[in-house]
C-alpha cells in the first residue's frame, strides 16, 4: 500500500515541470531507498531547532541520494504553529538526559528566548538529537518494513491470481 501511494502519485503536469526546469530525477526517484533515505534525512533536520531547514535537506543532496521533494516534506512537521511545542519537550527532555533542573519560568516568546540561550541551548540541543535520531531511525525502519510488505503482498496476491 505505502509503495502504491508514492508510484503512483505522478502526473503530466508535474512531469512537464521537470523538464521545463531540468530538475535531476535522480533526486525525485520514488523507490525504497531513497524514499526511505529521505524520510530519514527530512525527520532528522526537522527536530533539530535551525532556520532554513528546507535549505539544509537540499545542501545534504549532493552527499547523499534521496527523494527530496518527501525529504521537504517531512520538515515542514516543525512549522510555526508547532515548533514551541516540540522545542518546549526537547528541551525537557535534554534536562532529564543531562539531570539538570532547568528553567522554571518559561514563556514562548522571541525576547524571552533570545534572554536565556545560554542557559537552554544544551539542554535542547541534547533533547533535539535524541528525538532525532529516535524518529528518524524509527521512521526509517518503519518506512522500509512497510514498503517490503507491501511488495510482498502484491506478489502474494498477483501469485493467487495465476492460479
Amino acid at each position: 500500500m505505502i509503495r502504491k501511494i508514492f508510484k503512483n502519485n505522478s502526473s503530466r503536469r508535474f512531469d512537464e515541470y521537470i523538464q521545463k526546469y531540468k530538475i535531476s530525477t535522480q533526486f525525485l526517484a520514488v523507490n525504497r531507498k531513497m524514499v526511505s533515505r529521505a524520510v530519514l534525512i527530512g525527520f532528522f533536520i526537522a527536530f533539530i531547532p535551525m532556520p532554513m531547514q528546507m535549505v539544509a535537506v537540499v545542501a545534504l543532496l549532493p552527499f547523499f541520494r534521496f527523494n527530496a521533494l518527501i525529504a521537504i516534506a517531512i520538515v515542514w512537521i516543525t512549522n510555526p504553529l508547532t515548533m514551541p511545542a516540540i522545542y518546549y519537550v526537547e528541551y525537557l527532555t535534554g534536562n532529564f538526559l543531562l539531570m539538570q533542573p532547568g528553567v522554571h519560568d518559561i514563556e514562548l516568546s522571541i525576547t524571552w528566548f533570545s534572554e536565556n540561550i545560554e542557559e537552554i541551548f544544551i539542554p535542547l540541543y541534547v533533547g533535539a538529537l535524541f528525538y532525532s535520531t529516535l524518529f528518524s531511525v524509527g521512521f526509517y525502519y518503519l518506512v522500509n518494513w512497510l514498503w517490503i510488505d507491501s511488495v510482498q503482498k502484491e506478489r502474494k496476491n498477483r501469485k493467487n491470481d495465476i492460479q
